[in-house]
């Protein structure tokens, strides 16, 4: 099949390859069939893999949605009646994860801290120690809307010293920088098929402790269909998801993680930041400028500072770069005109270089 190409520049989905887009084209199953199961056994396992989980610590939980559902699940699942959740928050995802327990009415602290800035530990820790109701850390891995990483190692260990699970939202670092569950202290991961992983979307997963998840059955029931537990269960009595799954995309993130494993992590990571470094090189020779300093920069985003030019119009260079096959992505801070370029997805460097000739283009225009 002739299939075009376009490379996404936003942060998800991203550009997958043909062989993921073709997994789909599959005879019609059923999902209760055994044969189905069995996939989906293979898939859980492998995604604990991609996290460097522990087999028979760690488990995978598959959910149909995307990664919003993971930090409405985690929230609501894993926080035991009468503790608190603290929400370290230095971004837009971070933000999310706020406006969940706020809609859940769960008791929480919402720890704020700049968007430009990674959070500081010694408060982390205050807060820890001047609250010792609180039984859940929650954080963002990367903040997606500038592309800042949070110290993830560093927090984790701060809130085991205090006897907390640590939950992190990886949905947009997890497979494409390096991340280890017992290194970087995480009881809980979460991410979703259409980023990382380079598969579709639909798909959503949780990797974390079975200890911590079997607890969470006497926890209070916040949802139905948003529950650890309940789907956790019946994953381990039956192989199924408790709901209909999303048939399709179980297909293309299967062939996606076999193309995971071929390329190889290392070599996906380095691709990865080929990609960040060429963005960073484009940028640097237009002038343009970047809001988080480098050193904090995951290697995935890049979020640009609009220019200081009444010609430029964010709208116009999109809807130009667009007709060429390329997709770029608005910012995500309230305070500052910004945009964004990511390093995800089936691309290499080559593709920047051609991006950048395009939007040369139009601003010579």
């Amino acid at each position: 099949m002739n299939i075009k190409r376009n490379i996404l520049l936003n942060p998800g989905p991203a550009t997958t390859t043909d062989t993921v887009k073709l997994a789909q084209v599959v005879p019609d199953v059923c999902p209760r069939e055994k044969e189905f199961a069995g996939m989906m056994k293979e898939l859980r396992a492998d995604l604990v893999k991609v996290a460097h989980g522990i087999p028979g610590k760690h488990t995978a939980v598959l959910f149909c949605g995307s990664g919003t559902i993971n930090i409405d699940i985690c929230l609501n699942s894993l926080l035991p009646a009468d503790k608190k959740v603290l929400i370290i928050n230095n971004g837009a995802y971070s933000t999310r994860a706020v406006e969940v327990c706020q809609y859940y009415g769960l008791p929480h602290i919402d720890l704020k801290f700049s968007v430009y800035e990674r959070p500081n530990l010694q408060q982390v820790e205050e807060t820890l120690k001047e609250n010792p109701d609180i039984s859940l850390v929650y954080t963002t891995h990367h903040e997606t809307g500038t592309g800042l990483l949070n110290p993830i190692r560093e927090i984790g260990e701060v809130a085991h010293r205090y006897g907390c699970v640590f939950a992190v939202d990886t949905t947009s670092s997890l497979g494409m920088i390096p991340f280890d569950m017992e290194k970087d202290n995480v009881d809980f991961c979460m991410a979703s098929a259409q980023k990382g992983l380079q598969a579709m979307t639909g798909l959503s997963f949780i990797i974390g402790d079975e200890e911590v998840i079997r607890k969470s059955k006497d926890y209070p029931k916040r949802s139905y269909y948003c529950n650890l537990y309940l789907q956790y269960d019946y994953f381990e009595k039956t192989g199924e998801m408790h709901f209909t799954p999303p048939v399709q995309t179980i297909y293309a993130t299967r062939q996606a993680l076999k193309e995971y494993f071929e390329e190889g992590e290392e070599n996906k990571f380095a691709r990865h930041r080929r990609v960040f470094e060429a963005i960073h090189k484009g940028i640097e020779e237009l002038g343009f400028k970047y809001v988080i300093k480098k050193e904090w920069q995951s290697g995935l985003v890049v979020s640009v500072l609009y220019p200081d030019d009444p010609n430029w119009n964010f709208e116009k260079v999109h809807d130009y770069c667009y007709e060429y096959g390329f997709t770029i992505y608005p910012g995500k801070i309230s305070t500052t005109n910004t945009f964004r370029l990511c390093a995800l997805g089936a691309i290499d460097e080559e593709d920047i270089e051609r991006f950048f000739i395009t939007l040369r283009k139009y601003n010579k225009e």
